[in-house]
Formats: structure tokens, C-alpha cells, sequence
């Protein structure tokens, strides 16, 4: 957690600290969090996926995790962690790290505002992202939103008069099988043959001062 009185000049909704309470919206039996370890677990197998989020949203921030993905042929899945006003609504607002279980060594960042996204961008990541934790870090801002993987900025987007994520967003991160999109072409066609599928999330971080209530 930053300490305020060691970086003062650190804007509040900027200082983080470690993430103690989730609620799971589906599957409750393929994650598993242990607060005091701050490591949360989720597991696609013939159950199907599983998502967790925060209990509460935040208004800007900076948000952390370290993050192991499934290995094996993860074709057809999607691993993910993500800022999301509310997953489902047609309107929300939405700021992604979204891995592609047919090309683990990339990872796709998009954002959407008011439900219109198409702001989709692929990073090579010199890693295959299942070969231990990697750390990945969104910032997000009033007019600024940065991604960094390992300490690494990786792409930056300044508002320029047009829309931007402004709604107070959950911190969500999944496990689900995409391969019914685009005919498979996203994230390939789901074979399941190294099924169950583990990913592994730790050291999860969130604001101190930005979450908001309702």
C-alpha cells in the first residue's frame, strides 16, 4: 500500500492498497479467494468459467494484479481482468486487459464509453503470459487511461473532447469460452484437451480513496 506521508505529491485515488473483499456473480465453486494471502483462483473446466469483482465501484484509480494465466491449449478461452461501470448494461463504461487463448504471447486492450467500444489494440508481450506472474496495471483518470505490463507503459489514451469512461467502474476479472465470437476467429475454437484450466491472480490492488457507494 503507498503510504500518503511518503508520497505526498501521490493523488489519493492513486495510492492503493491490497484488495480483501470480492463477490463472485457466477460458478462460486471454480474461484477461490483467500483474503489474508490476497490470491484469488479461477477454474474453467465442465463447469464452465467463473467471474469475480469487487464488492464495491471506484471513480478513477490505479489498479494492480499479478497475474498467472491457464496453460496448456487454452484455445477458445478468454482470461481477462477489467474495469466494467456494470458487466451486461448495454451503456456501461469498460477499460480491458483481455488475453486470447489462441496466442497467449499478446494481450489485447480496449475501452469502451457509454457501450462503444471498438477501441480494440493488440501488444506483443515477448512472454507467454501462462509462463509465470506478470504484473498488469491500469490507470485510470479523468482525461488519461495508461495500461502497463511489468512496470512497461504499453499504451496510453488521453481524452481529446470526445467521450471517455467517466461512470465509477467494478474491478472484474474471468474466465469464459469466447469461441461463438467471430466463428472463433477472436480467441479460436475451445478443444478443452489440458481442461482444468487455472488462473491465478495475487498481490491484487486497488484505490484507498476513489470507491463510491451504490
Amino acid at each position: 500500500m503507498a503510504d500518503p506521508a511518503l508520497h505526498p505529491e501521490t493523488p489519493t485515488h492513486h495510492q492503493t492498497q491490497p484488495l480483501k473483499q470480492i463477490a463472485i456473480d457466477y460458478t462460486p465453486e471454480a474461484c477461490t479467494h483467500c483474503p489474508d494471502a490476497n490470491t484469488i483462483t479461477l477454474t474453467y473446466d465442465h463447469r464452465g468459467g467463473a467471474r469475480w469483482r469487487t464488492t464495491t465501484r471506484f471513480l478513477y484509480g490505479t489498479f494492480s494484479s499479478l497475474i498467472q494465466c491457464p496453460r496448456g491449449n487454452t484455445s477458445g478461452l478468454n482470461f481477462n481482468i477489467y474495469l466494467s461501470s456494470l458487466e451486461g448494461d448495454k451503456s456501461q463504461d469498460e477499460i480491458d486487459f483481455e488475453f486470447l487463448g489462441k496466442d497467449r504471447t499478446i494481450v489485447q486492450t480496449n475501452y469502451y464509453t457509454g457501450g462503444t467500444g471498438n477501441k480494440e489494440e493488440f501488444h506483443d508481450l515477448g512472454f507467454d503470459c501462462s509462463d509465470g506472474f506478470h504484473l498488469y496495471v491500469i490507470k485510470w483518470g479523468q482525461d488519461l487511461i495508461e495500461w502497463l505490463v511489468d512496470g512497461k507503459l504499453v499504451r496510453v489514451e488521453r481524452k481529446k473532447g470526445e467521450a471517455f469512461p467517466h461512470k465509477p467502474m467494478y474491478l472484474y476479472a474471468s474466465v469464459w469460452d469466447a469461441s461463438y465470437i467471430e466463428e472463433g476467429r477472436w480467441t479460436g475454437k475451445y478443444i478443452g484437451c489440458d481442461a482444468p484450466y487455472v488462473c491465478l491472480y495475487k498481490d491484487i490492488h486497488v484505490p484507498v480513496g476513489s470507491a463510491v457507494e451504490g
